[in-house]
């Protein structure tokens, strides 16, 4: 069993990114330049989003934090947007998710002008990837793809079984991962909370891609011998012996699965760390693009 370490790879990835704005720079090309947009105080949100700040500056980018009230009016956030659309000096920007109840989140995404969408969330992004031409991916699909592609990991002919089916994670994966490419030519399975024979595909997979927020969900018992297992499930449970007061668990029984699996990620540390240097990916993306 090999362990598909994200910590390790999306520092390598960031390493390759620093070098490339180092090489920008002595070209006299511009600074990329990622906004982050954090409406209210959710913890999650902001652990996430500092840390997504912490990566930019790490590899050289500028970035621009805009804090917002959690009682902002949806006019008042989709102004924000507005502004960031027409600032040439932003490259990308990112809505952090979720935002509150009083907001649509799909007419946020939606209003993002999606040369700057660099969480890959909106429509026409959406459709480009559907269509394999190039464009800005969600960021936790494409660091799936990365950790796939750099740990050698053969997926054409497999048999992929996609749990969840969310636009974020869930409904992108298995397009990625079916689409005639590498990673990818796999014989995609997309299930969700209405599938019957859940555990009979689980059985038959060789790779699970685990999207649905169920700590646990996935024993060994559901799984063959060799299988890959790629955990996104990141959802924390109380434990008092943590400073925090809390861990973070995955939707796969990791002890178990393990004994099973030929690769596996852990969490934390599996997909997460992937899921940012992504985003650091299509703000790069974003200034060769212009």
């Amino acid at each position: 069993m090999i362990i598909l370490d994200g910590k390790k790879t999306s520092q390598e990835i960031r390493n390759e990114i620093a070098d490339e704005v180092v090489a920008l720079k002595e070209k006299g090309g511009k600074t990329p330049h990622l906004a982050v947009v954090l409406v209210g105080n959710n913890g999650a949100s902001v652990t996430y989003v500092n840390a997504k700040l912490k990566d930019c500056e790490e590899v050289g980018f500028n970035t621009t934090m805009v804090k917002l009230s959690e009682t902002i009016s949806e006019k008042e956030l989709l102004e924000e947007v507005h502004k960031l659309n027409k600032d040439k000096d932003i490259d990308g920007y990112i809505v952090q998710l979720p935002l509150p109840n009083h907001i649509d989140d799909q007419k946020v995404i939606m209003a993002i002008d999606p040369e700057k969408d660099v969480d890959g969330f909106h429509p026409q992004n959406l459709g480009k990837m559907a269509l394999n031409l190039p464009t800005f991916l969600p960021a936790t699909p494409m660091g799936i793809m990365d950790l796939l592609d750099r740990y050698n990991i053969e997926t054409g002919g497999k048999h992929c079984v996609v749990v969840g089916r969310s636009h974020i994670v869930g409904l992108p994966a298995s397009i990625l991962m079916g689409r005639n490419h590498y990673p990818g030519n796999a014989t995609v399975t997309l299930t969700h909370s209405r599938t019957t024979n859940l555990k009979e595909l689980l059985k038959n997979a060789d790779i699970i891609i685990a999207a649905l927020g169920k700590p646990d969900f996935i024993t060994e018992d559901m799984v063959k011998d060799g299988v890959v297992i790629i955990d996104v499930g990141t959802t924390r449970v109380v434990d008092k012996s943590k400073k925090s007061g809390y861990r973070l668990k995955g939707d796969v029984e990791f002890e178990g699965v393990s004994k099973k699996a030929s690769y596996i990620t852990p969490v934390p540390g599996g997909v997460g760390p992937m899921t940012r240097v992504s985003l650091l990916k299509n703000t790069l993306m974003a200034v060769r693009a212009k």
